[in-house]
């Protein structure tokens, strides 16, 4: 294998064996005794092949029960393959549940020095480490207290702050993000982004489209145990929402009803965010320009006048701003109209957009489409809160 390349899976097929009978009682094992059991063979990974290179922030995403989490417990060696081949250059660290492996009658401290073991690590190799688990974890006070006396909140912080600070070599990380409060969540990011920076390798298994497309270099979609394909962020974003989309009928009219109404006698088609670099649909900056474009699709035969309008949601559902067209003349012959940014306000973080356009003489929704798009701002500038305040700021003597 080239030493440029961390992690080698090759025709990869995980199967189960699941029997048709279930035997719940002494007296059921008893009287079929003489009774042949019947077996099926479930085939949950077929034929999976990729390479994780050196320094590589790698995606691996898919709809429940795809075959994802049976795929990072192969490449965890907690499941062997039933073909094929995984081979791994270097240590390998899995983060697959938060808190397998600790005791809930030792201390946090001892479950420190207990789970950096599991993870391979040495006792001084820990005693370095110890201190700054313990800060990021933010448990000085509580350390030396048990385990079953942490609330659930302080254990994801004390599991995922040793598996972040004491792991070596390969990360494999399983959904971590969909657990803990915002700061948490924020806490998480920020490591993600120096484990990213340093070079780390890291395979990641999610169902969160806004973290895959701000830390993935490349993502391997698989489906009912089958490969779909490795492509980059935005191309996986898009597939995995098209994989969504085949739900049942109703649950399917229900999201559509949910997030899209109006007569659709003018349609938003699409709409695209472009940063201050030019690039379409990447992330955004902290104090940088960006331009939102709504595309437009109208069946009105006779031209209307048309208002646009954009409503900006942080992930706590908070509504952040909501401008509109109001003073610019658009019309149904129109096929786009775009707002440009000149200093983007918003505070690094993920955010919903709503686009809409209705008849501006009498208010009508022709076609409003609820948080349909989700963008990504990045920045080192700081913002305390949700949104910069701009203002001059002046002193007095007397």
């Amino acid at each position: 294998m080239s030493k440029d390349i961390a992690v080698k899976v090759t025709n990869v097929t995980k199967s189960f064996i699941v029997p048709h009978e279930r035997h719940n009682s002494l007296k059921q094992t008893v009287f079929n005794l003489l009774s042949p059991r019947r077996f099926t063979t479930f085939e949950a990974l077929k034929d999976i092949n990729f390479e994780v290179k050196q320094g590589e922030f790698y995606g691996i995403i898919g709809r429940n029960g795809s075959g994802k989490s049976t795929l990072l417990k192969i490449l965890a060696q907690i499941y062997q393959p039933s073909k094929g081949e995984v081979v791994v250059e270097g240590r390998l660290s899995p983060f697959i549940e938060l808190g397998v492996g600790f005791n809930m009658e030792l201390t946090g401290r001892e479950n420190v020095y207990l789970n950096g073991i599991i993870l391979g690590l040495t006792r001084p190799e820990i005693d370095t480490l110890f201190d700054d688990i313990v800060q990021f974890a933010e448990l000085e006070e509580f350390i030396d207290q048990k385990l079953k006396n942490y609330s659930s909140g302080m254990q994801v912080r004390l599991a995922f702050s040793i598996a972040i600070r004491a792991h070596r070599g390969i990360l494999l990380i399983d959904e971590v993000l969909a657990v803990g409060d915002s700061a948490f969540q924020k806490k998480c990011f920020q490591s993600f982004y120096d484990l990213k920076k340093n070079g780390n390798t890291i395979i990641f298994v999610t169902h969160d489209m806004s973290a895959v497309k701000r830390f993935c270099d490349r993502v391997l979609i698989i489906d009912k145990g089958k490969q779909i394909t490795i492509t980059d962020p935005d191309e996986a974003e898009r597939l995995y929402n098209q994989l969504n989309v085949k739900k049942g009928e109703q649950e399917l009219k229900e999201t559509i009803q949910n997030k899209r109404w109006g007569s659709r006698d003018v349609e938003v088609t699409k709409v695209e965010i472009t940063n201050h670099k030019g690039e379409k649909n990447k992330p955004l900056a902290t104090s940088k320009p960006a331009t939102i474009t709504i595309f437009l699709k109208s069946t009105l035969i006779k031209k209307t006048d048309l208002l646009a309008g954009l409503a900006f949601f942080n992930q706590a559902g908070v509504r952040i701003g909501g401008p509109n067209s109001r003073g610019t003349r658009i019309t149904s012959d129109d096929k786009s109209v775009s707002l440009h940014i000149d200093e983007l306000s918003l505070a690094a973080g993920d955010y919903d957009l709503t686009a809409g356009i209705f008849d501006e003489k009498t208010g009508t929704e022709l076609d409003v489409r609820d948080r349909g798009f989700r963008f990504t701002v990045l920045g080192e500038d700081p913002i305390f809160g949700v949104t910069k305040l701009f203002g001059t700021w002046h002193t007095t003597q007397k």
